[in-house]
C-alpha cells in the first residue's frame, strides 16, 4: 500500500462516526486529565487499558493516543493558573503564563497557550503524515554520542534561565544534578546517595520536585505575603482577545518550534519535556529583549506550548515506526498495543494500515476538538481565580498530595514534596532560579547515561564524541551557545 493509499485509509478511519466519537472520548479525558497537578497522561492510558481489552484495537489506540496529546493540551491550564504543573511537558509554560495571569491576563494567557498548541500540534501532524517513514532511520542514526552532545547542548541553556546572576544559575544546577544522580545506578547497580534508605532507591520523581519548587513553594510565598493579596490582580480573568502584536510576535516562534519541537520529539528518549525547555531556552536566546522572558512574555509562554504539543506528536515516529517507546507514556502506549495484540514496528505500515494511518489521521480531527473544547470553556476554567485564596491554598496543596500519592502510593514522597517545597521557597528568597535546577534534573540521568555507553563503546576513548558529524556538531554549538552570554556578561562589567 503508498502512502497516499495509506492516508486515504487513515481518514476513513478518522472521520467515521466511531473514529470521531472515541477521538473525543480521549481528548476530552485527556484534557481533564491534564489539568490536574500531577496526574498525567500515563496514568490515564494505563487505566485505559483494561477498559478497552477485548475492543476493536483501532478505536482502542486512536482513543488512548487522544488522551496522551489532550493531557500535553491541557496541561497549560493549571501552570498558567496555579504555577502548578499538570504535566511535566507544561513546566516551562508556567514561566511566562503564571506571570501573565498575575497581571490579570489568565483569558489571554490561556487563549495563547491554546491557539498555540494547535498550531504546534496541527503542523507536526502535517510533518507525521508526510515524514514518518523516512524519520524512523534518522531516530536510528542517533547514538549514544550524539544524544550526549544534543543534552550538552540543552544543558548549555542555563546561562539563559539565570534570573541576573549567572553563578547562583550555576549553582542550581550543580544541585539539580546531585539530585538526579540519587538512587541505584543503573550500569553498575551500585547506590548512590541513598543513606541506607530503601525509599530512595528507585530515585525522586519528577513530579515530586517540580510541584515542590513551583506548586507548594508559590503556596509558601502567597502565605507570606497575605497582606498584599488585595493589591493584586490574580482574581481578574482579563480579555480573551489577541492583538494583532501579539499575534505577530507569536508567529514567529509558534512556526520554528513546531518543527524544532517535532525534531526532538521523533528523538527516543527527548519527548515533550526537553521541548518545551528548549523551545522556550532558543527563543530567549534570539529575542531582541530577553529580559521580558519570565514577566509574562507572550513569546515565551507561545513557543513551550508549540513545541510540546509538536514533540507529541513526533514521538509517535519510533513507536509506529520502530516500535521503540520514546518516552514513558510511550512505553506504557507500546504496552497498550500489545494488549491490544498488535506489534508496532516496520511491519506495521503494511500489515495494519489502518490502525497506522487512522492514528495519524485522527490527530487531525483530535486537534480542532481540542481547540473547539479548550477556547470556549476558558471563561469557565479560569474561574477558578475567584476562588477565596485561602480556598485556592488549600487546593493546591491538595491536588499536589494527591497528584504525587497517584504516582506511587507512598507516603515518603509526600515528605519529598514538603522538603522541595521548602528547597523552592528558600530558593526564592535568596534569589536561586528554579528552572536550571528542573532542567539539569531532566537532561543530567539521560546525559550520564549517553556518556557512560559512549565510553564502554569506545573502551574509554574520549575522541568518540569528536568522530561523528552529528555529536561534534552539537557540542561546537553548545560550546559557542554557552561562551556567548559568559562574554557578553564581562563586556557588560567591563564597560
Amino acid at each position: 500500500m503508498g502512502s497516499l493509499e495509506g492516508i486515504l485509509t487513515g481518514f476513513q478511519v478518522a472521520f467515521s462516526v466511531e473514529g470521531v466519537l472515541f477521538v473525543l472520548i480521549g481528548v476530552f479525558v485527556g484534557t481533564f486529565i491534564g489539568m490536574l497537578p500531577g496526574l498525567g497522561p500515563i496514568s490515564a492510558i494505563a487505566v485505559m487499558i483494561p477498559v478497552t481489552f477485548g475492543m476493536d484495537p483501532t478505536p482502542a489506540l486512536v482513543m488512548m493516543a487522544g488522551v496522551y496529546y489532550g493531557a500535553v493540551f491541557g496541561g497549560s491550564t493549571s501552570s498558567i493558573l496555579l504555577n502548578a504543573p499538570g504535566i511535566s511537558g507544561t513546566v516551562a509554560t508556567s514561566f511566562d503564563g503564571y506571570p501573565m495571569a498575575q497581571q490579570g491576563k489568565a483569558g489571554k494567557a490561556l487563549a495563547i497557550a491554546a491557539i498555540s498548541s494547535f498550531i504546534g500540534g496541527t503542523i507536526s501532524v502535517l510533518l507525521l503524515m508526510m515524514l514518518a517513514p523516512m524519520l524512523s532511520s534518522v531516530a536510528i542514526s542517533f547514538g549514544p554520542p550524539a544524544y550526549f552532545a544534543l543534552m550538552f547542548l540543552g544543558l548549555t541553556a542555563i546561562t539563559s534561565l539565570s534570573e541576573g546572576s549567572t553563578s547562583k544559575a550555576l549553582i542550581s544546577a550543580v544541585v539539580g544534578f546531585m539530585v538526579v544522580t540519587i538512587g541505584i545506578d543503573a550500569q553498575t547497580g551500585t547506590q548512590r546517595f541513598t543513606f541506607g534508605n530503601a525509599n530512595l532507591l528507585e530515585g525522586i520523581d519528577f513530579l515530586v520536585i517540580a510541584l515542590g519548587l513551583f506548586a507548594l513553594a508559590e503556596v509558601c510565598t502567597l502565605i507570606i505575603k497575605r497582606k498584599d493579596l488585595s493589591l493584586d490582580n490574580t482574581h481578574k480573568l482579563g480579555s480573551l482577545k489577541i492583538t494583532k502584536q501579539e499575534a505577530k510576535e507569536m508567529s514567529g516562534p509558534v512556526t520554528r518550534q513546531s518543527f524544532m519541537g517535532f525534531v526532538l520529539g521523533v528523538l527516543p528518549g527527548a519527548g515533550a519535556t526537553i521541548a518545551s525547555f528548549i523551545g522556550y531556552i532558543t527563543e530567549k536566546r534570539i529575542a531582541k529583549k530577553p529580559d521580558e522572558f519570565g514577566k509574562g512574555s507572550v513569546r515565551g509562554l507561545a513557543a513551550p506550548e508549540a513545541a510540546n504539543n509538536a514533540a507529541t506528536s513526533g514521538a509517535f515516529v519510533p513507536l509506529l515506526s520502530l516500535g521503540i517507546p520514546g518516552s514513558g507514556t510511550t512505553a506504557v502506549l507500546l504496552g497498550a498495543f500489545l494488549v491490544l495484540g498488535v506489534q508496532p514496528g516496520p511491519l506495521l505500515m503494511t500489515d495494519r494500515p489502518e490502525i497506522f494511518w487512522g492514528i495519524i489521521a485522527s490527530m487531525y480531527i483530535g486537534n480542532v476538538f481540542l481547540l473547539i473544547l479548550n477556547l470556549p470553556l476558558i471563561p469557565y476554567i479560569s474561574k477558578i481565580l475567584k476562588i477565596p485564596r485561602p480556598l485556592l491554598i488549600s487546593l493546591v496543596i491538595m491536588f499536589s498530595i494527591i497528584g504525587v500519592y497517584a504516582i506511587s502510593f507512598s507516603t515518603f514522597d509526600l515528605y519529598m514534596l514538603l522538603l522541595f517545597g521548602v528547597v523552592g521557597f528558600l530558593m526564592r528568597l535568596f534569589s536561586f532560579p528554579a528552572p536550571p535546577f528542573i532542567l539539569a534534573f531532566i537532561l543530567g540521568g539521560m546525559m550520564e547515561q549517553s556518556f557512560r555507553q559512549s565510553l564502554t563503546i569506545s573502551n574509554g576513548n574520549y575522541m568518540i564524541f569528536v568522530k561523528e558529524p552529528i555529536s561534534l556538531t552539537l557540542l561546537l554549538i553548545g560550546l559557542l551557545s554557552f561562551a556567548f552570554p559568559i562574554i557578553g556578561h564581562l563586556r557588560k562589567r567591563k564597560g
